[in-house]
């Protein structure tokens, strides 16, 4: 008997690991989320907002450690908030630029020679809306303002 408890094991002592399986799985689809975030923000916004430079690479392909996959997971989140910033500051000018509008064509002798353009409206084209004087230099001499439409772009139809 002395034999057999010199060979049999003493408590087996269990060490209890992470889950590195389930985590790097809930990070891949936290980077998937904010990736079709990120791009969704930048492309629907008008004009499009510029998400930035790529994430620098990690030396090439190769499975990154858990603490790698949480630096790419906050860089990204870390570019969404910024570019979700730039949004609303963007929507706040074109905003104002529609204000500027409006005021423009209630009163256009207060917003002499004033142009505002399709892009800081935050509509596609090229067209513009330019405060001029109607029958030229008649019309200047008068007070008599209009606001102008351009057509938008002469070479923006394809022959």
């Amino acid at each position: 008997m002395a034999l057999i408890e010199q060979l049999s094991p003493g408590p087996v002592q269990v060490v209890a690991g992470t889950d590195e399986r389930a985590a790097r799985q809930t990070l891949r689809e936290q980077i998937g989320r904010l990736e079709r975030e990120l791009a969704s923000d930048c492309l629907d916004a008008c004009p499009r907002i510029d998400p930035g430079p790529p994430l620098p690479s990690l030396a090439g392909p190769r499975l990154l450690s858990l603490g790698e996959l949480e630096r790419v997971r906050d860089a990204l989140a870390d570019r969404l908030a910024r570019v979700r910033g730039d949004a609303d500051a963007q929507l706040l000018r074109q905003a104002e630029s529609r204000a500027l509008l409006e005021r423009m064509l209630a009163d256009p002798p207060a917003y002499k020679w004033v142009r505002v353009s399709n892009a800081q409206l935050g509509e596609p084209g090229c067209k513009h809306f330019h405060v001029r004087p109607r029958l030229g230099p008649i019309g200047l001499l008068m007070g008599w303002w209009r606001v102008k439409v351009s057509s938008g772009c002469p070479l923006a139809c394809a022959p």
